[in-house]
């Protein structure tokens, strides 16, 4: 279960790196690239609002899938078989 959701978190944060990458803080981003197509096509503000709903929604993905594979996550058996209890020793008796 934690090698798969590893796995869908790696692919998420490719997805989010894609949707920050594509936005242009300065207002132009996906939207300035296409000119008058992509206002004739998706429209301006359309546009935008698709790119910070995929960014929030792909942060909360990896958000829930990083508290769940925490929650899956087993100690590896050899560490628990190793514990051995608190052995008691007394101190050393003086050699006469």
């Amino acid at each position: 279960m934690i090698v798969l959701s590893t796995i869908i978190i790696l692919i998420a944060c490719v997805i989010l790196a894609f949707f920050i990458l594509i936005q242009n803080p300065k207002g132009g981003g996906l939207t300035g690239s296409f000119g008058s197509i992509g206002s004739q096509v998706m429209g301006v503000k359309q546009s935008t609002d698709v790119m910070e709903k995929g960014t929030w929604t792909t942060m909360g993905v990896i958000a829930a899938l990083c508290i769940l594979s925490v929650m899956f996550f087993e100690k590896p058996k050899k560490a628990i078989e190793t514990k051995a209890p608190a052995e008691k020793s007394a101190p050393a008796k003086p050699a006469k």
